[in-house]
């Protein structure tokens, strides 16, 4: 009989600790899971632009961390749009901030609808006999597909909201630090309270 007891003891404190090691190895695969998914999920974004670089519509190399201290609008623009009026909308808040430290980067862009399909020169005449452009204009770029632009690949990724470009005069605000601080439609216009606000708040700081 005592042997008997010792053999039903032997089994339950089996099962006890075979019932133990399951649930752990159950948590611990449970917490491996929710490490994962907090690793995946606080993926730190790159908000910065100041490592990288473009080019100006006379070729020349224009490292982004020049404008330290500035505050940017960053724009792909298009000379046969139906935001094309835009440019005056941009050329008034350039004129109304520069001396603050506000600069407006033009990148001419003909992924959509075509319809930048001039040369460098003939943009660059267009914006200043049409629009009166005094702003920089870029090299034109591509911001859609497997050739897109670095400094594109940047902002779109790490803004809010991310994803592609939807059309021409999507706009980029930069901090002075040369973050990403906003974005906006192209149906925001330059002039519009909600740019201007945000512009103003950001040359305050």
């Amino acid at each position: 009989m005592n042997k008997k007891l010792l053999i039903t003891a032997l089994v339950i404190s089996a099962l006890t600790i075979y019932n133990g090691c399951s649930k752990l190895t159950s948590q611990n695969n449970t917490s491996i899971t929710n490490n994962k998914s907090n690793k995946e999920g606080n993926k730190e974004l790159n908000k910065n632009i100041y490592d990288l670089s473009v080019k100006t519509m006379d070729g020349e190399v224009k490292q982004l961390s020049d404008y330290k201290g500035k505050v940017l609008l960053i724009v792909n623009v298009a000379s046969k749009c139906g935001y094309t009026t835009q440019y005056e909308g941009l050329e008034k808040i350039y004129e109304a901030n520069k001396d603050k430290g506000f600069e407006i980067l033009a990148f001419p862009c003909n992924d959509f609808g075509e319809q930048e399909p001039g040369s460098n020169d003939e943009i660059r005449t267009f914006c200043e006999t049409k629009y009166s452009v005094t702003f920089p204009l870029f090299d034109k770029v591509q911001v859609l597909g497997e050739n897109k632009n670095p400094l594109y690949e940047r902002l779109i990724n790490n803004s809010e909201p991310a994803g592609d470009i939807g059309w021409n005069f999507e706009k980029f605000l930069i901090d002075k630090e040369g973050d990403i601080a906003g974005r906006y439609k192209s149906k925001v216009k330059p002039e519009s309270e909600e740019l201007t606000a945000a512009i103003d708040q950001e040359l305050k700081k």
